[in-house]
């Protein structure tokens, strides 16, 4: 008698994300996790960053109508983050000169980089009318924090955060429950840059600047100083190193799948996959071909360098005790390609419910 082989044990995932859109870099990092097989989403919690968090709750509880994944609740999050406030950024707009990029603090007008925004800038509570339609499903009445906590403590040492915008919900999950992170089997983190090659405006004159850690640089520290049993690190370094296509777009649209067909609609900007190399890399480690072990933490200075990157090896780092953190460095490039493609053109789960569905001519 041939014993029946087990199938692989799915990965328990937190999705921690800024949620802008539709369609974009934030909700496709979602789907990849969303669209896999190998991963039950216990839910997704929203933070502001690249835009505001009541919008982003909107665009996701849409978009997860819209490619049938509305079995996954999505669950308030952090407005602003704990410290720094948009006021003092513009302030610092006079003596240490404009960033790039400044989510949901920008305007179209000030970009200077290769990033766009959909919209005009608006305020933090204001929900303009989104273009995919508006969602009719609710999110939960709990906050992203309590949730958080919530759930790792349902899964002890089963769940892994990915995380993929601010780390403000971390950072108030870390505070109210000294367990949180040590009850996960680990975090994920889109955020950092220590030194990437490109001559993008954004990074090339201020390389340890990035904008999830810039945003909210107090909770990036917590994060990083929390007993993590493993932190993994997607940086810009590594990021930029991808993009999304317009071949791999033309691709996704042969697809009838409903969620091809939501990228097909409202996905319009081929710029770095950052988030989606994330997800990615959390489903085949096997995509990333190097990496190094480092000691991390975010300068919280207040100075000119508030924000940025901060990198030690295990030869000259602080005496205190910090977790190693495993930074990403360079990958397998049509490997990960090609899982992202057969994903964003995957039908939905069986598990999904049905609702109708958008096709792009």
């Amino acid at each position: 008698m041939i014993a029946s082989l087990a199938a692989p044990a799915q990965k328990v995932v937190l999705i921690d994300q800024d949620g802008s859109g539709p369609g974009g870099s934030n909700q496709m990092s979602m789907m990849v996790l969303l669209q896999s097989p190998q991963v039950k989403v216990l839910g997704i919690t929203m933070v502001s960053g690249n835009a505001w968090e009541p919008e982003e709750v909107n665009h996701t509880l849409r978009m997860l109508e819209l490619i049938h994944r509305t079995d996954v609740p999505v669950v308030p999050g952090a407005v602003f983050p704990l410290l720094r406030t948009e006021e003092e950024s513009n302030e610092e707009k006079a003596t240490l000169g404009t960033q790039p990029w400044y989510g949901a603090w920008g305007d179209v007008a000030t970009k200077t980089s290769e990033r766009t925004s959909a919209q005009p800038y608006h305020g933090p509570f204001v929900v303009p009318k989104q273009a995919e339609g508006e969602p009719t499903t609710k999110p939960l009445d709990e906050d992203a924090a309590h949730f958080l906590i919530r759930q790792v403590h349902a899964h002890p040492h089963q769940v892994t955060i990915y995380a993929g915008g601010p780390l403000t919900n971390i950072a108030l999950a870390l505070a109210i429950d000294p367990q949180f992170a040590e009850l996960t089997q680990g975090i994920v983190i889109m955020g950092g840059s220590l030194m990437p090659i490109t001559d993008d405006p954004e990074f090339a004159t201020h390389p340890r600047h990035e904008f999830n850690f810039w945003f909210d640089p107090e909770a990036a520290h917590l994060t990083f100083r929390a007993k993590w049993p493993r932190i993994d690190l997607t940086t810009v370094d590594i990021s930029v190193k991808t993009r999304f296509t317009e071949a791999m777009y033309a691709d996704i649209k042969t697809s009838p799948s409903p969620a091809a067909q939501y990228i097909a609609r409202y996905t319009g900007e081929f710029y770095y996959l950052w988030d989606e190399l994330e997800a990615a890399s959390l489903l085949d480690p096997k995509i990333i071909t190097k990496e190094q072990m480092l000691y991390v933490d975010v300068d919280t200075g207040r100075g000119p360098n508030y924000g940025d990157t901060l990198t030690w090896t295990a030869a000259n780092k602080p005496k205190r005790a910090m977790t190693p953190v495993h930074v990403q460095q360079d990958l397998d490039s049509t490997r990960f390609n090609t899982l992202f493609v057969n994903l964003m053109k995957a039908e939905p789960l069986p598990t999904s419910p049905p609702l109708p569905s958008e096709r792009v001519k």
